[in-house]
């Protein structure tokens, strides 16, 4: 049974990699054998990150790319298939959020969330997908989130809820779409975890009495508590599970 977790040798890109949960993913994959890409906007972040996986004996590279930016996209992918020969997993992480009410929402912060959230993780789907499709096989991990299938009254973000559920719905469509050439299209739906994003709502006191009055199991996430959900799902263990988002988030999308 150890061998199904076992990612000797695979290469791995991660998106949204110079911070927070693409960080912990880029570790996590290393740990377990994986090569890993690192692609984030923050160069000088991305070096550092880089080097300190390659002291865990596998490989890393940084490549700045913008996941809106076709052009950034498609010159990533391309780098590290001159540079790797293939990518068998990739983590769709690169995500950002933003709080106000839905009167009051600047569609300009609209369309940048949509352009992240969702059409970012099309595009690099799309052009990492296309190598998989060659040598066909491929393990695909978008990040969603619990209100990619639920909503909210604690925290104005529909843009955001939009987006991730947008995200839900990509991955089974892609999912149904790429399972004849032996790619799995799955997603992890994160209640709250402490990263950049959601410092300021996991410091404030009512807010985390929101999350004890919510969540069933009166918490938020932990480091390392996505660690288990993202390695079946990167490794041989799931290859009769596609289409799925799989919500790691205390029991909150449970009530």
């Amino acid at each position: 049974m150890k061998d199904l977790f076992d990612l000797k040798g695979k290469v791995a890109l991660v998106t949204g990699a110079s911070s927070g949960l693409g960080v912990q993913f880029a570790n996590i994959l290393a740990d377990h054998g994986a090569n890993v890409i690192l692609l984030a906007r923050r160069m000088e972040k991305l070096e550092d990150v880089a080097r300190k996986i390659e002291e865990k004996g596998v490989k890393a590279l940084a490549l700045a790319c913008d996941v809106t930016k076709e052009e950034d996209v498609v010159a990533a992918v391309e780098k590290t298939i001159n540079e790797f020969g293939r990518i068998d997993i990739l983590v769709n992480n690169a995500g950002l959020g933003y709080v106000s009410p839905a009167e009051d929402y600047d569609f300009n912060e609209w369309k940048k969330m949509i352009d992240v959230n969702l059409s970012g993780v099309f595009l690099v789907a799309q052009q990492v997908g296309k190598h998989m499709i060659k040598n066909k096989y491929g393990k695909i991990i978008n990040i969603a989130s619990m209100y990619g299938l639920k909503a909210n009254m604690a925290l104005p973000t529909s843009a955001y809820h939009a987006s991730k559920a947008g995200v839900v719905n990509l991955t089974r469509a892609l999912a149904a779409e790429w399972a004849k050439y032996n790619i799995t299209v799955n997603a992890i739906g994160p209640g709250f975890f402490q990263s950049e994003m959601t410092t300021d709502a996991l410091s404030d006191e009512s807010f985390l009495e929101n999350i004890k009055l919510t969540t069933p199991m009166g918490r938020y996430g932990e480091v390392g508590e996505l660690d288990g959900i993202l390695i079946y799902l990167a490794s041989d263990a799931s290859s009769y599970t596609t289409g799925q988002t799989i919500a790691v988030d205390g029991g909150t999308t449970a009530i």
